[in-house]
């Protein structure tokens, strides 16, 4: 028990909660958009299993790739890999037992799932490495994250459909956006281990402007979900809400004061996705039984 515990720690598993919920959308609204009814169970079960893989082989690459960097850094160090708590090959053990559940949920959910898998794991493979060689790091993180949408999307369709790709660039958009504030807090770090991120390329300031700059972009495409899909009051409170828990997340750190930055990453974003997932999937549950 212990060691599960350990594990669950190094990818934590809490965090899951950034981008389940974002699956789930994914799923339920497209079967509103091609039923006008709600998804089967083995849909939700083999979707969720996915998301579990996914994450887990995610972040476990994340932990063994970063390994060494994560020891020089006083924040990272004391991290299961870097401080012996989990050995690499256990840990290349679970990544591998991971990416299994992955290939066994996508191939029991349809052919285009089960095709797209090596893209997944390719971007999955490729994000820990971004940092040292590109800035734009945050906006491949980003790219991992919008799977979930659209896979839930596809998972039910077996197609791509513009309300996917909307959905999955608001999600895209919105992690990246939260990465380059979590990545404030490394600056001094990164510049002195010529790793790459936008605040250590552009500063502080900068990078919390164009985070804010992709806050608003992810509004304004969920916003414009409702152009394809038949959505009600309750999807716009739920985009209402999303848009001032981003303002507040903003508002509670600056250039001058990153002391809230935990609130702003861990709590607030959390509450962004739960709540983008309740208003949508009440909003689309009142316009089935109102049908």
């Amino acid at each position: 028990m212990s060691k599960i515990r350990l594990f669950l720690e190094m990818i934590k598993f809490e965090h899951t909660i950034f981008a389940l919920p974002y699956a789930y959308i994914g799923m339920v609204m497209a079967s509103y958009y091609t039923t006008g009814g709600w998804p089967d169970w083995m849909t939700f079960v083999w979707v969720t299993l996915a998301m579990v893989g996914a994450r887990s082989a995610a972040m476990g690459l994340n932990r063994v790739i970063d390994a060494a960097i994560d020891a020089r850094n006083p924040r990272t160090a004391n991290r299961e890999i870097p401080s012996g708590k989990i050995k690499s090959l256990e840990a290349w053990l679970f990544i591998l037992a991971s990416l299994a559940l992955l290939a066994v949920s996508a191939w029991m959910l349809n052919p285009l799932c089960f095709k797209l898998l090596p893209l997944a794991v390719f971007v999955l493979v490729l994000y820990p490495y971004c940092k040292r060689f590109t800035w734009a790091c945050h906006l491949v993180l980003g790219l991992a994250d919008a799977f979930a949408p659209l896979g839930g999307w596809i998972a039910v369709t077996g197609s791509f459909d513009i309300p996917a790709l909307l959905l999955a660039g608001a999600v895209a958009v919105w992690i990246a956006a939260f990465d380059i504030i979590y990545a404030c807090q490394d600056v001094e770090f990164d510049r002195a281990n010529g790793l790459h991120s936008i605040p250590s390329r552009f500063g502080i300031a900068g990078g919390l402007r164009l985070s804010r700059l992709m806050h608003i972009l992810t509004i304004v495409l969920f916003a414009l979900v409702p152009l394809f899909v038949d959505l009600g009051i309750l999807y716009w409170i739920g985009v209402a809400a999303v848009a001032g828990l981003l303002w507040y997340e903003h508002r509670i750190i600056s250039p001058h004061d990153m002391s809230r930055i935990d609130v702003a990453f861990f709590t607030v974003n959390s509450y962004v996705a739960s709540v983008a997932f309740v208003f949508t999937f009440a909003d689309i549950g009142l316009q089935i039984w109102l049908s």
